[in-house]
């Protein structure tokens, strides 16, 4: 029973770790207002330098570790603000082979617009925003829309998760089948060879002891003359 409840908690420990790892990774969008483009002295530690672009991509930090990055303001159609920061990834995880934060700032800046004359955009990013430890979702594309209404379909995660429900069912496939040929078949020899061991323990010879004391008993009968 204790292990079964260990193997609960683990399955849904494992679970929430899934979601949380798909729900930072995968790209998002959302419709905005574009308010202001910017550049900010921003402060990294250890709470949250892991959410940042990696050094390797080609940022620059000083002997403080601060570090100079893009910021997009927007306001959402219900008038709450949503900041997001804009840096490259490179090759580094996760895998958006980003390489124009230059370019998507200048779009940015060429989209702002106010209240009284809005200009709405779709904002594609992955990530969290925090103010506790101060992290944003870092901008992949910004792409025009007719209105605050319009919602773009996020294809690009449909994809991903479809490619890994395909993996999913593909693995669980696999494993149904491990466990049929290999796994089952050893728990009934085990089985098997238990069985016989408490028979043998009780007096009674195993199974397949029987089954040669027969066989040979029958060989040894067939010397015999037959009876007239």
């Amino acid at each position: 029973m204790f292990m079964r409840n260990v193997q609960v908690v683990l399955g849904v420990l494992f679970g929430v770790a899934v979601f949380l790892f798909l729900d930072y990774a995968l790209p998002s969008r959302e419709t905005v207002r574009i308010t202001n483009t910017y550049n900010k002295l921003t402060d990294l530690n250890w709470s949250n330098r892991i959410f940042y672009a990696s050094a390797r991509t080609g940022t620059v930090e000083n002997a403080q570790g601060s570090r100079d990055v893009r910021f997009i303001d927007t306001v959402r159609p219900n008038g709450k603000p949503r900041v997001y920061r804009n840096e490259d990834t490179g090759l580094i995880w996760p895998p958006y082979f980003k390489y124009d934060s230059s370019n998507l700032h200048a779009v940015a800046g060429d989209l702002r617009s106010t209240a009284d004359n809005p200009r709405w955009v779709s904002v594609t990013s992955y990530g969290w925003r925090n103010d506790l430890v101060t992290i944003f979702p870092n901008a992949i594309a910004i792409t025009p829309v007719a209105g605050p209404n319009e919602r773009p379909l996020n294809w690009q995660a449909l994809t991903i998760l479809g490619i890994l429900g395909l993996l999913l069912a593909l693995f669980w496939r696999w494993w149904n089948r491990l466990r049929d040929r290999r796994i089952d078949a050893a728990v009934r020899r085990v089985h098997r060879r238990r069985v016989s061991a408490e028979a043998g323990a009780e007096g009674q010879p195993p199974a397949g002891t029987r089954e040669g004391r027969g066989r040979f008993r029958s060989w040894t009968q067939s010397w015999r003359p037959p009876r007239r």
